[in-house]
């Protein structure tokens, strides 16, 4: 598979993935066509968004563009936006899916430990090794 792919298509599938299901977000959050749902999200951030500029919500604010998606659906400025962070996110996912489908292998396992005993021929060589090294230290 070619490096890459995978990011191409999150970003592809986070960005249309995001401006088909903000519409159903808003809907759940209790931003809908209808207006703001009793007891929901959208009632609590706007009773919220209320009290802090002293009785209404202020035009302009997130709960008012957030009805105004719910209510008429997403402008193409706001459709660009979430589209946006949807393939940014689409982006991230990918990208760390084709860097673990294209990793070269598995990690190794642990070397084993030698034999008990060891092998009397490679401790004959590591002696005379060091018979060696303690002549040319001594010199």
């Amino acid at each position: 598979m070619k490096r890459g792919l995978f990011t191409i298509l999150g970003v592809a599938t986070g960005a249309v993935g995001a401006v088909v299901l903000a519409p159903v977000a808003l809907t759940m959050a209790g931003f809908t066509s209808a207006g703001i749902a009793a007891g929901s999200l959208a009632a609590s951030m706007m009773s919220s968004a209320a009290v802090a500029s002293g009785g209404g919500v202020a035009a302009g604010s997130l709960v008012a563009l957030l009805q105004s998606a719910g209510a008429a659906g997403l402008s193409a400025g706001a459709a660009a936006v979430v589209a946006s962070v949807g393939g940014a996110a689409g982006a991230v996912v990918g990208g760390a899916a084709d860097m673990l489908s294209h990793s070269n292998s598995p990690p190794s396992p642990p070397p084993s430990p030698p034999p008990p005993g060891g092998d009397q021929e490679e401790d004959e060589e590591e002696e005379e090794e060091m018979e060696m090294t303690q002549e040319l230290m001594l010199k």
